[in-house]
């Protein structure tokens, strides 16, 4: 047997001894084998070029002729580049913090790791080590004890998500700007991420739905998030993947998901540190609006916590030259046992500080609103009703008046809608947020056909002498 091959292995040998006679128990999480479910998901890099590229699943060679990924660092001078990684399973760092993986290269290389969608302690963990090259397969053993690049320390908790920066300096604690440019090439391939496995804690969760807004003009409205009155319908449509309209861009960490809390569409972050929303298709001009609303929800107690949040403004451009952000902490929103309750946040514009990003560029600019950014150490955080608005509401004469009645609900093939007065138009929504029925009846009394529609909960929404009214309803 070639001796570099034998030495090779009785290292495996040793540090998985090592390992499990400490309590060490290193699953395998991530491999890349056809059979395996965890991803590959996006690189990242400086804007432009500087990105690393697209890494590829292709056979091993040396000591291990498995599928192994490929990556390859750019070397123009952006560090801080790398690969998004999401496990096949959970690892539960509460009590082991190291995490091990297979790593073959020609010549020596430092880089470092993170962990990710972290639930139960900080939400973003980062380690380093050293491959000795020489054209080996070598276990590298990560220990996420250290707070690199700014990141909490040690990992506690259970995590999703697992990052490779391709480049890093040993003994650093930044990302760091190179004295040599180009920085080194580097090709160097992975396998076998392992360690304890996890599984998801049981986080509390909202058991009511976020408050109802009040009932305003529709122009007087720019909601990003709210279905709970037509007045609030989004600037444009919002999903959940992709960068450009989604409450779930990949520049962050945090995961955003769709969640329902008694049928009301609620939107759930969980591993918070970053979270972005992206609405460019529907980018808008914030002048004449006068405050800010959201309703948010956590369970972690919010002592000494923060949660912040900006509007990127760009101007017209296409990226940000100015931003208005406001950060809710002790002192003002998240009082001492707020944990555990709807916060309601409603907030003069004039509250939020302006930065100018590039400098001189113009402040408080809000023409041109494009994205919002959420940062917070509070983990996992529910919220509803994200929205401007010019602090009117709608009179409520007519609105009591009108006397709306809905039956029978729940409903199998017809649902009746009745007012006093003239129903103008009717909406029928799922919890999607898309309309599934659009009538103008112009009557008193309007009968809807919804035997079609999926079983599952809607919301009516009536307008009647100008006012708008909302009520759900069950299909079965």
């Amino acid at each position: 047997m070639n001796k570099t091959i034998l030495n090779t292995k009785i290292i495996l040998v040793a540090l998985t001894l090592f390992l499990t006679s400490f309590g060490y128990s290193q699953d395998q999480l991530l491999g890349f084998e056809p059979g395996e479910t965890g991803s590959v998901g996006s690189t990242f890099g400086d804007i432009g070029a500087n990105v690393v590229p697209t890494p590829v699943v292709e056979d091993g060679t040396g000591t291990n002729t498995t599928k192994v990924l490929k990556i390859v660092g750019n070397p123009a001078c952006e560090p801080w580049q790398g690969v998004n990684l999401t496990l096949t399973s959970l690892v539960n760092l509460t009590t082991t913090k190291t995490m091990t993986m297979d790593v073959f290269s020609d010549t020596p290389i430092t880089f470092l790791v993170k962990v990710t969608g972290g639930t139960g302690g900080p939400a973003i963990s980062a380690a380093s080590a050293t491959h000795t090259g020489g054209s080996t397969w070598q276990t590298i053993s990560f220990t996420f004890d250290t707070s690199l690049d700014g990141q909490a320390a040690p990992a506690n908790g259970v995590y999703a998500g697992f990052v490779i920066h391709t480049y890093w300096e040993t003994g650093r604690t930044a990302f760091f700007t190179p004295t040599v440019c180009p920085t080194p090439a580097r090709t160097f391939y992975v396998d076998n991420i392992k360690g304890p496995l996890g599984t998801p804690p049981v986080v509390p969760a909202p058991t009511t739905a976020a408050p109802t807004p009040p009932n305003r003009p529709a122009a007087d409205v720019k909601s990003l998030f709210c279905d709970a009155l037509v007045g609030y319908t989004p600037v444009t449509t919002i999903g959940y993947t992709g960068n450009d309209n989604t409450f779930n861009t990949s520049w962050c960490g945090a995961n955003t998901t769709l969640v329902q809390i008694e049928g009301n569409n609620t939107n759930k972050i969980t591993g918070l540190g970053c979270e972005g929303v992206a609405f460019l298709a529907g980018r808008f001009d914030a002048t004449g609006f006068t405050r800010f609303h959201m309703d948010i929800w956590t369970a972690t107690p919010t002592q000494d916590k923060s949660f912040n949040f900006k509007f990127s403004n760009w101007n017209g451009t296409g990226g940000e030259t100015n931003a208005l952000q406001y950060s809710a902490n002790n002192s003002n929103i998240l009082t001492s046992g707020s944990e555990g309750t709807w916060i309601s946040i409603d907030l003069p514009l004039t509250a939020f500080q302006c930065i100018n990003t590039p400098p001189g560029n113009a402040c408080p600019s809000v023409s041109d609103f494009a994205q919002f950014v959420i940062t917070s150490d509070l983990g996992t955080v529910y919220y509803d009703n994200l929205y401007l608005h010019k602090n009117t509401t709608l009179g409520t004469e007519d609105f009591e008046a009108s006397n709306v009645r809905l039956y029978p609900n729940p409903a199998t093939n017809v649902l009746n809608i009745e007012s006093a007065m003239t129903i103008e138009k009717v909406s029928v929504f799922n919890l999607l947020g898309q309309e599934v029925i659009s009538q103008t009846p112009k009557s008193g009394l309007v009968t809807l056909d919804i035997a079609s529609l999926q079983v599952g909960v809607y919301v009516v929404k009536t307008s009647i002498n100008g006012n708008v009214s909302s009520t759900r309803f069950i299909k079965e």
